[in-house]
């Protein structure tokens, strides 16, 4: 069964909690497809005749990452490395060493603004939470930012996704389903290449890491 399906088999409720809990929990720490989700549900709701609104949905997702958020940064300021290396074994794809060394660099770098707008990039949306508590970084400004970042990315998502199916059901009939599948395409290629360019990041962040401690006198001052 396909979350589209999924989606359209349970009333209106329900599935804006499930946005959130999914949301939530990939906030958490736990790589779940929360954008899959959230993009899905938006796109029902801007079908004619679906009884779900892109409000009730973006309010869901919204809840679900301050909350999933601040649970995770409460997690991480408790436990630090034993959650992630824990996440390690159980997600062993999503969560290594050099993963969690870059996104640590990130947060150290850039503190809040990392959380903000680490919410629009799946590997940081993961980390945010736990690695902000585990830094240690204050947490009323946390909350500021995530808080910032959930309205940005949630309502954004889900405003631009139902406007969008909106547009293509008035405006392209007949040729609505080429309309979608050429959004559905760039959105994929879109994903792919930030996707790419990132674990390139990691890599190359990793590899530098490697040559320091191989050769300490090459690291910086």
């Amino acid at each position: 069964m396909n979350i589209d399906h999924l989606l359209q088999t349970i009333p209106a409720d329900a599935v804006y909690g499930l946005v959130g809990l999914v949301v939530g929990i990939e906030s958490l720490g736990i790589p779940l497809p929360g954008e899959v989700v959230l993009v899905a549900a938006s796109v029902l709701s801007s079908r004619g005749g679906s009884q779900l609104t892109p409000h009730g949905i973006a309010i869901g997702a919204i809840l679900g990452a301050v909350i999933g958020d601040s649970i995770g940064y409460a997690i991480g300021r408790r436990y630090g490395d034993r959650l992630f290396r824990l996440l390690a074994r159980r997600f062993p794809r999503h969560v290594n060493d050099d993963v969690v060394a870059y996104a640590e660099h990130v947060f150290q770098r850039y503190g809040v603004l990392a959380v903000f707008f680490g919410r629009f990039v799946a590997l940081l949306r993961i980390f945010a939470g736990p690695l902000s508590g585990m830094l240690r970084l204050s947490y009323p400004k946390f909350l500021a930012a995530n808080v910032l970042g959930a309205i940005c990315w949630a309502g954004g998502t889900t405003y631009a996704v139902y406007y969008a199916g909106r547009a293509a059901e008035a405006y392209l009939k007949n040729f609505s389903y080429a309309g979608l599948a050429l959004a559905v395409i760039l959105g994929i290629l879109a994903s792919t290449v930030l996707r790419r360019r990132l674990e390139r990041n990691v890599e190359a962040f990793a590899a530098s890491r490697r040559a320091e401690k191989d050769n300490p006198s090459t690291a910086p001052a």
